[in-house]
């Protein structure tokens, strides 16, 4: 949930009249969730959303889960990966999964699409870890760039069109809403004064995208394990205008504010979104605990009830050792985890941290994907002994 916004030429009133230059009326579409209970915008297009030119053959489009796959602590070797595919679809290497959320490795070496995307069935957070461009959609143009978290609510039309590479990216799909942590709303939604990010830090499409184009135009929907084609004889950025609290928007990392305190503060302070079944955490720059006798490394921890993975952005984690840029690790529940031998006296007296690492903790099992094993790291279960 982000605030609300408008955008564009929109009706003084709802469900009004509300012409175009040739006089025909501008086509109202409600896009909202939860029926017509949650969140929702209104959409005026020049053309009817409903009207379609051809339907095409569904394409088989997913990822299978690994069998027999052992209770492990996890390092994904992923920092030497290169691209992963062509366009922004087949460039996703989903690397674990479960009912409620997936994490894609995802590096595309085409900069541009040559067709529309919607994904009906999940709301999408992707970390830009290197590159920059523009999402463009049916809100507008939005401008992203390394270290933003784009996140883009379910059945929004978009593309990315890229200018700076190479693109590195990490893609999140939630079969629930993305939402701002409620901990730090107050009853009306606002971010509260003691939030580590506020609106300010929220950006919205900048300006619109209204195409007037014919032709024939290319729309892929995902649902179902199935890449729908849908093709129309205009194209789906033919918005004038639309207002309303559901659209896409960006936040930098690099504007989340650390809490930090005299001693040694738990992973929930640095959670930036919340959904259904998880979390996402961003661990930024900060000052370490200035307790006199506090250390700085973290404690060792047992999940009961969540799994817990690490995407490492930048810099050096001072409780882990054989971890690179662009490593993923995955601590499942049923094991205990904590820092690497001979990390914990180290830390004592550092001052501060540069590190940089996106966080997903899940309250059900993840599952590592058939792409992922080529990935798996055979010594890091056993790095724990001296």
């Amino acid at each position: 949930m982000a605030y609300y916004y408008k955008l564009g030429e929109i009706p003084p009133k709802r469900h009004t009249q509300f012409r175009q230059p040739d006089g025909s009326l501008y086509k109202e579409e409600l896009v909202s969730s939860k029926g017509f209970s949650g969140i929702y915008s209104n959409l005026y297009h020049i053309n009817a959303p409903t009207r379609v030119k051809s339907v095409g053959k569904p394409v088989r489009y997913g990822s299978k889960i690994a069998e027999d796959n052992a209770l492990l602590q996890t390092h994904l070797k992923t920092t030497g990966v290169g691209t992963t595919g062509g366009d922004w679809l087949e460039a996703r290497k989903v690397l674990l999964k479960n009912k409620d959320v997936s994490m894609a490795l995802c590096n595309p070496s085409s900069r541009s699409m040559d067709y529309f995307y919607k994904n009906a069935e999940a709301d999408e957070v992707i970390f830009i870890h290197d590159g920059s461009g523009w999402l463009l959609s049916q809100f507008g143009k939005l401008r992203i760039k390394s270290g933003d978290y784009v996140v883009i609510p379910r059945t929004t039309i978009y593309k990315v069109e890229w200018d700076k590479g190479p693109l590195r990216t990490l893609v999140i799909e939630s079969a629930g809403p993305v939402e701002t942590v409620k901990r730090y709303r107050n009853e009306l939604g606002q971010l509260l004064e003691h939030s580590p990010y506020c609106e300010r830090d929220i950006r919205p499409p900048s300006e619109p995208v209204t195409e007037t184009r014919k032709g024939e135009f290319l729309m892929k929907i995902k649902k179902g394990g199935y890449l729908h084609q849908y093709v129309y004889d205009y194209s789906p950025f033919d918005v004038v205008g639309w207002d309303g609290f559901l659209y896409p928007y960006a936040l930098s990392i690099h504007d989340f504010e650390p809490i930090t305190g005299r001693i040694h503060q738990p992973p929930p302070v640095h959670q930036t979104f919340q959904a259904h079944g998880f979390v996402i955490c961003s661990f930024v720059p900060r000052l370490f605990d200035y307790h006199p006798l506090s250390i700085p490394a973290p404690y060792n921890h047992s999940n009961i009830d969540s799994d817990e993975v690490l995407y490492y952005v930048e810099g050096n984690f001072m409780s882990r050792k054989g971890i690179e840029r662009g490593s993923f690790t995955l601590h499942p529940g049923g094991l205990p985890h904590g820092p690497h031998p001979g990390t914990v006296e180290k830390s004592i007296g550092a001052k501060e941290t540069e590190e940089l690492a996106v966080m997903l903790d899940t309250f059900g099992p993840l599952y590592l994907t058939e792409e992922a094993l080529e990935f798996v790291d055979p010594n890091y279960p056993m790095s724990w002994t001296e």
